[in-house]
């Protein structure tokens, strides 16, 4: 349900008065339920589920005849006394032995309250324990019970957030017709309790975090739709709010101290500090609302200077608790100084930054902390710095992280075997590294670190049969989607995405047609069959007219020695290559899996190197791409942006040899990819700082440098007799 249905709007215009005083003539309803059925039925207010409204229907009705415009079926009256909150004969149960601290707690959990028993217990709780008492909830609701090994430890209650708040509509800037489009799209917890007889450090943090990751899922299990923002209130007389303030929600205002059904504005109940919580960062582009003013573009070089660097690439990571966010900054910084160590090496014997970082690294696995969590925040000056530019390159590519060491370590993949059928231990990193069309590496937007499984000897089904979703190929489709949804961010700036052989396959084309927000090139690997000619592609290429001759310079590789689980390649020299041109439009069939599929057209470049040496296999390259090219210039620039593809490769390079991802030690897959998302960023930084020196050796030392790193420097040229160490002080020399 991407909007909500406005149905006291719709049923208000004067047809559709007309509509339901034709409906009441016929006189065939007895019940003002019944009318509102039909009503429903007549103008489409269905759910999510394809429930009828009639709830909401009702009352828009009870309104409109209120003002005179139809007379309903009178109410039924109903004999009984009035309905009462299902509860137990006797309170709830106080927990035993509750631990000082929420990591010591044992089972804790989350359970969804979804039967009569369950609904009890949190009645009674609630109705004993806490000020506002069980309800009710109203709108689309969800409850919860904290449970552990000790007892029933608390509850929460999530329903339908304000239909009106100042403050919060300011600060998410919508509209009175936003508002009343996508208001379902917030959800309020009503209702969050810690039993008073608990005193458990961190808890409220910590349960807080577990119900975050639920509501989204439960919520579109259950209505169809999952909320992007949840909103609460803290009555700061009374609680300080520490516990939504370590769990990363924002405070954003205070409420008038008006009820939900305040029509006179008395004004009778206490102010209250409004907090917000995102469950979807894109949300305002989910709504089409305009994004923050603080989102502006960002060069290059700004932030990057030593000191303040790592707080701006990971400062205000959601990771459950502040003090987590603000260790991950000062770990990053004393990594990033020096890299490839160990941590112990790296705080050289000070206990508590050791302490502080292995609290960070160890926390369970089901925690906040997460490579995403990590990267967000780098992601999002990423995209600053995406918007700075009018095109850019997101380059793909996948590698393997062996930990076939790590005997003991839970939670890693298989990503080979040697010719005895041993296995490898290890993670499968597939990322998306935005560079600059110069090739300056602006940041990581993506990141997959998977645990790759081997097909079960059980599974008899051919690749074609797999869902694409099922396999390992899937990663570029979802860095793909991961583009595209950035492109109502950033509406001026023209991605790219440039991917090796691997990325090769039709569902890939095939999801880049379904949007169009983004352009692909991609290396080809199969000699497709085409529609236009009854040569395949390659041939259909190779056979067509010379359209341009190029020089492409080919950087040298060492030779490398057959290793156990990598094949030796011979190497070669740095030479420049003198290569044919050719390019024309092709249209593809899709394969005999996907014959339902239509056809899809491409532009197709291709060079090959007519003259090689003796000693050194000639290039030949075939470049698909939505990019149209009809002129040989247009064809030269798709050839000089897939040239940049290697930078992904050098850093990969940077990040195993430089920051020795693989040489990391840690208990679960999950604390290594932590480690490896800090390191990501790392590497990068490591990468456009030697770019910077080579590509502007006058830039400034002090847009990379603190001042205590560039005296270093100075000492250390002064040490080694550098013809001029007072130039140290100005350019950017690595």
């Amino acid at each position: 349900m991407d909007a909500q249905n406005e149905i006291k709007r719709t049923l208000k215009q004067e047809r559709s008065i007309e509509v339901i005083r034709q409906l009441l003539a016929h006189k065939e309803h007895k019940s003002r339920s019944a009318v509102a059925e039909s009503v429903c039925q007549h103008f489409g207010f269905f759910d999510a589920r394809q429930r009828t409204q009639t709830g909401g229907c009702v009352k828009a009705l009870r309104e409109l005849e209120r003002a005179g415009h139809f007379v309903l079926p009178a109410a039924l009256k109903r004999g009984g006394t009035a309905k009462t909150a299902r509860r137990l004969d006797r309170p709830v149960e106080s927990p035993l032995d509750v631990p000082a601290r929420a990591g010591d707690v044992r089972g804790l959990t989350l359970i969804k309250v979804d039967s009569v028993e369950l609904m009890r217990v949190w009645n009674e709780m609630m109705i004993c324990e806490h000020p506002q008492g069980a309800g009710p909830l109203v709108g689309a609701q969800m409850r919860y019970l904290i449970g552990s090994e000790h007892g029933w430890l608390g509850g929460f209650g999530f329903g339908a957030a304000a239909l009106q708040l100042a403050d919060r509509d300011q600060w998410i800037g919508w509209d009175a017709d936003t508002r009343r489009k996508h208001l379902h799209r917030v959800v309020g917890m009503s209702r969050f309790l810690i039993r008073t007889s608990v005193r458990c450090q961190n808890l409220a943090s910590r349960v807080l975090g577990l119900a975050l990751r639920r509501i989204g899922p439960d919520f579109e299990a259950q209505y169809q739709y999952r909320p992007w923002l949840v909103e609460s209130f803290v009555d700061t007389e009374h609680f300080a709010g520490t516990c939504y303030q370590a769990a990363n929600w924002v405070e954003i205002g205070q409420t008038q101290g008006r009820g939900r059904q305040d029509r006179e504005h008395e004004k009778a109940k206490t102010v209250k500090a409004i907090y917000v919580y995102e469950l979807e960062s894109d949300w305002r582009t989910r709504m089409s609302i305009a994004e923050p003013i603080g989102l502006v573009p960002l060069g290059i070089t700004e932030g990057l200077d030593g000191v303040e660097w790592a707080g701006n690439e990971f400062g205000g990571a959601s990771l459950g608790d502040q003090r987590l966010s603000d260790r991950l900054v000062e770990s990053a910084r004393a990594q990033a100084s020096m890299p490839g160590r160990a941590f112990c090496g790296v705080a050289q014997g000070d206990k508590a930054a050791i302490k502080a970082y292995y609290r960070l690294i160890d926390q369970p696995d089901d925690s906040q902390v997460t490579l995403q969590a990590i990267l967000a925040p780098h992601r999002q000056r990423t995209v600053q710095r995406m918007k700075a530019l009018s095109t850019v390159l997101c380059i793909q590519d996948g590698t393997d992280v062996n930990y076939s060491g790590l005997a003991a370590c839970e939670g890693l993949g298989v990503i080979g075997s040697n010719q005895t059928g041993a296995r490898s231990g290890g993670l499968h990193l597939h990322s998306t590294l935005v560079v600059s069309t110069e090739g300056l590496p602006l940041g990581i937007l993506g990141a997959q670190c998977s645990a790759p499984r081997p097909k079960p000897n059980d599974d008899n089904r051919p690749a074609g049969a797999l869902p694409i979703e099922e396999k390992k190929t899937f990663s570029w489709i979802t860095g793909l989607r991961e583009c595209s949804d950035l492109a109502c961010e950033l509406p001026d700036t023209r991605q790219v995405c440039v991917m090796d052989r691997e990325a090769d396959f039709f569902e890939l084309f095939d999801e880049q047609r379904r949007t169009r927000k983004v352009d692909l090139l991609v290396r080809a690997k199969h000699d497709r069959s085409t529609n236009d000619d009854e040569l395949d592609l390659f041939d259909c290429l190779r056979q067509g007219p010379v359209q341009g001759q190029l020089h492409i310079k080919v950087q040298r590789q060492s030779t490398r020695p057959k290793k156990s689980k990598k094949q030796a390649h011979p190497g070669h020299k740095k030479r420049t290559a003198q290569v044919e041109l050719r390019y024309r439009e092709i249209e593809f069939r899709p394969p005999s899996h996907l014959r339902d599929k239509q056809p899809i057209k491409l532009w197709v470049a291709h060079v090959v190197e007519a003259s090689p040496p003796a000693d050194a296999e000639p290039i030949e390259w075939f470049l698909l791409t939505t990019c149209k090219i009809t002129a040989v210039e247009q064809a030269q620039e798709c050839l000089r942006w897939y040239c940049l593809r290697w930078r992904i490769e050098d850093w990969h390079r940077v990040l195993k040899s430089g920051c020795r991802i693989e040489a990391l030690q840690h208990k679960t897959a999950e604390r290594l990819k932590r480690a490896i998302a800090i390191n990501l960023v790392i590497a990068w930084r490591i990468m456009l700082m030697t770019l910077l020196g080579r590509e502007c050796p006058q830039l400034p030392a002090e847009v990379l440098f603190s001042d205590l790193e560039i005296e270093v420097l100075k000492a250390f040229a002064k040490k080694n007799e550098s013809p001029n160490p007072s130039s140290l002080a100005t350019p950017c020399v690595l």
